[in-house]
């Protein structure tokens, strides 16, 4: 009963005790495979498959048996190829894009399905969760992957096995949990350019008799600000993060499990860093601009700021009945966010080089308070199917406040400032349920239904401006709403032998509507958006070859998206609206070679085109553009070779290439709102075993200094832009108990 008892809770942990390599996470996005302390015994030779365990249908598994499309970062890749937040993983993922203004609320898109919408009411079209939780805010993406067992990328719909409803996909994040085996400690230390100095560590405690754990997390990272703003003669565009996770975990009978988590982050960082870019001659005011391509040097009015505080917690219960197992799950979170930006990146002083004659700033403000209640049944894994049925609830409640100053003379003597508010609520109830059942040794059905009903409303006003500067007139309106809708997923894998997976599915994903955020008038504050939907289908294939040495991957897939949320910047609004249907179809492929003993070659590729086949904005006809933010094409190449300098002592020397073709941020697909291509290096070498604890790693990221634009928009005559970051070197040493 112990056996499985750690299946479910502490998986690596059993898998190791049946013989299976579960703590052997290797990256289906890049070169290492990751193996945790339980892995040193095992044979790591060539002709050794790798497993690598994913909980993508809420139960462990071999990637290579599971009918489902996933990227796999595991706890070594996010390690030593300083994989620490979102846009890390979003870099390294095929298929995977985001939206980053601010960079402190990111915005995915997966497979070209996402939203730029930050509105108190909107939800997110592709989701993360961490540990099975639903962070409904772009504001609340805030975690560390420090003492992270693993990182999952899910593509297309979720719903029928993941608590919260999500048409795109989902970011799954498994945070490394108690164990109750043995006392367990780690700490590292990092120096790097940019004064960067990073610090984390963990210590795993287990009490007694080896029925319970205690484990403790923490990190610190800093740096300073990549971009030097020479007017303020300051540099923003930095880094002051300190993040810490404490686990409880108690196993008081054989059949009893209970987990308590507190996590929280501290956010502080300086900027953005904005600049002008491409001027719109179609625009006179367009001539109060000065252009500003040298993405380290900002000549902002004011320094800006983004700062978040979060705080949740985390209860789970499991029970082991002769029938199958309960699981209650529940949790609260707690977030306040606040950023102040420098829109146009100049100053009103004639004499700057960044002078600018329409001065541009604005800032949110949101305080949310995130809830969610969870209780499932399922299987036993000695059952002949296994299965999934549960009820969950989510409550949200949001307080955004989003400001926008206006300087001109071209308007009025003194700076205007406009307010929108908004207070929105959300109440989620839905019931799912998920099966999948053998039909003999080689065909297996699966299937999944899922009822979903959203309870909306939202009150937002501009009442408290100077001005509606945006808007077209004062009001304050309230309104309500609700959404409901039944999804599922249904699909069958045939399996020839142990080394072939070969499968086919339709999934049915659901976002419900919303209210504006930015509205310009009553009507428009009053009238809800519309749901959006999507229906994938997909077929793939799984195999192992040549007894482990090459895993290679295939899937095919067709998405039809109908009434797309999109979001459009109208007169420096951004506002929602449903965009009528649009078409996704593309391959993507994973390679894994294994040559021979300490070489490792990774490959992935992604196509993914795009189409609007129907769609009007403006009273322009957009249909056939592409999908805003989905590169038609994406490549990661990983190669990895590691070489015993003794018994002790392994170096490794890594690196990561991506590619990303070029990207538009408009669906209008008009210049200059795109971004050109962009080619990424990564390189690492790494010392593992000195004096037994010790780990030496020498790092650098984005080392041919590639620079490209996050974040783009036009307004007011002017192309506004933020850059990714510049190259980055430095130093790690690990400590290991």
């Amino acid at each position: 009963m112990k056996l499985r008892i750690r299946n479910q809770i502490l998986s690596s942990a059993a898998l190791v005790a049946l013989g299976l390599s579960g703590t052997a996470f290797a990256n289906e996005g890049g070169a290492e495979s990751a193996a945790s302390d339980a892995q040193e015994e095992v044979d790591d030779s060539s002709s050794t498959p790798n497993i690598i365990i994913v909980s993508a249908r809420r139960r462990d598994e071999n990637l290579q048996d599971v009918p489902v499309t996933v990227t796999v970062f595991g706890a070594e890749e996010i390690q030593n190829a300083r994989i620490q937040q979102i846009d890390d993983i979003v870099s390294r993922t095929p298929g995977l894009n985001f939206d980053s203004f601010p960079a402190s609320q990111p915005r995915l898109f997966i497979r070209g399905i996402g939203s730029s919408d930050r509105g108190a009411s909107g939800d997110p079209s592709s989701a993360v969760f961490v540990d099975e939780i639903y962070l409904g805010r772009p504001s609340a993406i805030a975690f560390d992957a420090f003492d992270i067992e693993r990182i999952e990328v899910l593509k297309g719909p979720q719903g029928t096995l993941f608590g919260r409803n999500v048409v795109g996909g989902a970011i799954n994040v498994i945070t490394r949990k108690p164990d109750v085996t043995g006392f367990g400690a780690a700490t590292e230390l990092t120096y790097g350019n940019f004064d960067r100095l990073d610090a984390a560590g963990f210590v795993n405690i287990p009490f007694a008799e080896n029925s319970g754990a205690i484990r403790v997390s923490a990190a610190y990272r800093s740096h300073d600000g990549y971009v030097h703003n020479a007017f303020l003669n300051t540099d923003v565009d930095d880094q002051d993060t300190l993040s810490g996770r404490f686990q409880f975990y108690a196993e008081p009978n054989d059949n009893l499990r209970v987990l308590f988590s507190v996590d929280g982050t501290r956010d502080r960082a300086l900027g953005p860093g904005n600049h002008v870019l491409e001027l719109d001659a179609t625009d006179p005011r367009s001539n109060f601009y000065s252009p500003n391509f040298d993405p380290d040097i900002s000549y902002g009015s004011e320094v800006g700021f983004q700062n978040r505080d979060t705080i949740g917690v985390r209860g789970e219960i499991s029970n082991d009945f002769s029938f199958g197992t309960l699981t209650l799950l529940a949790s609260y979170r707690d977030v306040d966010y606040q950023n102040s930006y420098d829109f146009d990146g100049g100053n009103a002083d004639p004499t700057s080089p960044g002078f600018n004659g329409i001065n541009i700033s604005g800032g949110d403000t949101e305080k949310a308070e995130l809830s969610s209640q969870e209780i499932r049944l399922s299987s036993l894994p000695d059952s002949p199917f296994t299965w999934v049925a549960g009820v969950y609830h989510y409550h949200q409640t949001v307080d955004r406040d989003t400001s926008f100053i206006l300087d001109t003379a071209l308007v009025a003597p003194f700076p205007l400032t406009e307010i929108y508010s908004q207070i929105a609520s959300l109440d989620s109830v839905a019931v799912f349920g998920d099966v999948s059942v053998p039909l003999s040794d080689q065909f297996t059905i699966f299937g999944g239904l899922r009822y979903t009903r959203d309870d909306k409303s939202s009150r937002v006003f501009n009442t408290d401006s100077d001005a509606p500067l945006r808007g077209d007139e004062f009001f304050d309106v309230s309104g309500a709403a609700d959404f409901d809708a039944v999804t599922y997923r249904a699909g069958v894998n045939f399996q020839p032998n142990n080394d072939h997976l070969f499968y086919a599915s339709i999934s049915n994903g659901f976002k419900s509507g919303g209210f504006q955020d930015t509205p310009p008038d009553a009507l428009a504050a009053a009238v809800p958006y519309q749901p959006e939907r999507a229906v994938q289908y997909e077929i793939g294939q799984k195999s192992t070859l040549f007894d482990g040495v090459v895993i290679w991957n295939n899937t095919l897939f067709y998405v039809d998206y109908t009434d797309l949320q999109t979001s459009q910047a109208i007169n420096g609004r951004v506002e929602t609206s449903n965009a009528g249907k649009a078409t996704i179809k593309g391959y993507e492929t994973q390679l894994d070679v294994r040559p021979f003993k300490g070489l490792q070659l990774s490959v992935a590729y992604a196509y993914t085109d795009g189409k609007l086949d129907i769609f009007e904005e403006g009273g322009v006809d957009y249909s056939g553009n592409r999908i805003s933010r989905a590169p038609k094409h994406k490549v990661t190449v990983s190669p990895s070779f590691t070489y015993p300098m003794s018994d002790n002592i392994d170096v490794t020397l890594a690196a990561d290439y991506r590619y990303t073709s070029m990207i538009f941020d408009d669906n209008s697909n008009l210049p200059p709102e795109f971004r050109d291509p962009t080619h990424f290096v990564d390189a690492r070498i790494v010392v593992d075993g000195i004096a037994d604890n010790f780990g030496l790693s020498f790092w650098g990221k984005n080392l041919t200094d590639e620079r490209t634009r996050t974040f783009q928009s036009l307004f007011l005559g002017a192309n506004f832009a933020a850059f990714n970051p510049p190259r980055t070197y430095g130093a790690t040493l690990r400590w290991t108990y």
